[in-house]
């Protein structure tokens, strides 16, 4: 039976939910056990990345998360997933020596990456590298006119945001990754993406074309107005 001070420590918890987060009552072995346990299961559980703050809900004050999570990937070294920082958070993802097995499989799974069009991930692309950018400065790099519908549906999807407005005239709307874009591609932040030098050699994106574009843009403005 439990005695007065694991009742008073229950009682302290947050939002209505009685648990006793510091386990005085175990050994410390079987304290630091169950903080992993509960930390496991609440990142299994969740559909976005965990956040620090959601973590130290269910573990104790003074106990550290960062080693917690080592232990708990240490643990889960000869599995087929991983616990990963992404987004501000933490997730369990598949490692990607098993991506092959698992489009092989077919099986519904839970990235929303696949679903984007060419078109759609080549300016989720460019505004990723860009970002703060603006609709008219995006068409200018890619030669061609980047329609209203793919930054909606970019948008609808959770991988967009709204910037600040551009310095340029008429301040036109600038766009911006959010953090559903990191937590979708296994990002923790945009200091994470692909080397940007990289991507020029191959040709897929040109930050000089973006500045010949953005200067085009502005020049046009100014002969419309």
């Amino acid at each position: 039976m439990a005695g007065p001070g694991a009742a008073r420590r229950k009682a302290r918890s947050q939002d209505g939910v009685l648990l006793d987060r510091e386990l005085e009552d175990l050994p410390p072995e079987l304290r630091w056990r169950e903080w992993m346990l509960r930390m496991e299961a609440v990142i299994f559980a969740a559909a976005e990345p965990v956040t620090r703050e959601t973590l130290t809900r269910v573990v104790g004050r003074n106990c550290s998360i960062e080693l917690l999570i080592d232990d708990l990937r240490e643990e889960l070294r000869d599995r087929p997933y991983d616990i990963v920082a992404v987004a501000g958070g933490w997730q369990h993802r598949s490692r990607s020596a098993y991506t092959s097995a698992i489009r092989a499989s077919q099986a519904p799974t839970r990235s929303v990456t696949a679903s984007l069009s060419e078109t759609e991930a080549a300016v989720l692309a460019a505004i990723a590298y860009l970002q703060p950018v603006t609709r008219g400065e995006l068409s200018n790099m890619f030669g061609k006119e980047v329609s209203r519908d793919t930054i909606a549906s970019l948008r609808d999807a959770g991988f967009l945001g709204s910037g600040p407005r551009s310095p340029t005239p008429g301040a036109p709307y600038t766009y911006v990754t959010t953090k559903h874009f990191l937590s979708a591609f296994g990002l923790e932040t945009l200091r994470d993406l692909p080397d940007l030098e990289r991507l020029e050699d191959a040709g897929l994106l040109s930050r000089q074309a973006l500045g010949e574009g953005a200067t085009a843009e502005s020049e046009s403005d100014s002969v419309e107005e």
